[in-house]
């Protein structure tokens, strides 16, 4: 495990043990809701973007519209799996595994690539149930873990090194 400048580790002292560890049930759902949260807020900032700009642009013809459900959804997915598999792609966690302590990592113990990526932002999106199996499992993997070759670890440490290594205890 790296220290910081100082000899001072960055990972609290109670968390030690379960650096690099596979994380569980309920601190990934944890995390899945704060990710869901953010992605509600992009939805809704970028609904009153839009109707801000329609409004500015015909203010006179202006009539606020309710939400059409199936383009509403497709733009929740779509806006779902961008979320999940960029961030997932370049730093390995989302806004919600950064809270939690969580990063993606792939057999490698890398943060995955971006093939790696959205083919996992689609499986979690449109399959979040898949999550249950890291309980029935010893090796508490998802379904989703197990197709891709992935695994949710606990990782405080604040980046990965240059090669995308994730350092471990």
């Amino acid at each position: 495990m790296r220290a910081a400048p100082g000899g001072v580790s960055p990972v609290p002292r109670e968390a030690r043990p379960y650096q690099g560890q596979r994380a569980g049930l309920v601190t990934r759902t944890v995390a899945g809701v704060v990710d869901a949260l953010v992605v509600a807020v992009a939805l809704a900032v970028g609904y009153a973007g839009w109707i801000g700009l329609r409004f500015v642009l015909d203010p006179r013809g202006f009539e606020l519209s309710g939400l059409n459900a199936l383009p509403g959804m497709t733009t929740a997915l779509v806006l779902c799996v961008l979320y999940l598999s960029t961030a997932w792609s370049v730093t390995g966690r989302t806004y919600g595994g950064h809270v939690m302590g969580l990063r993606l990592v792939d057999r490698r113990g890398r943060h995955p690539g971006l093939f790696v990526a959205v083919a996992r932002a689609v499986l979690c999106t449109l399959f979040p149930i898949g999550l249950l199996w890291c309980v029935v499992g010893p090796a508490r993997r998802s379904v989703q873990d197990l197709l891709l070759r992935t695994a949710v670890i606990y990782d405080w440490l604040p980046e990965a090194d240059d090669n995308g290594a994730v350092p471990h205890a």
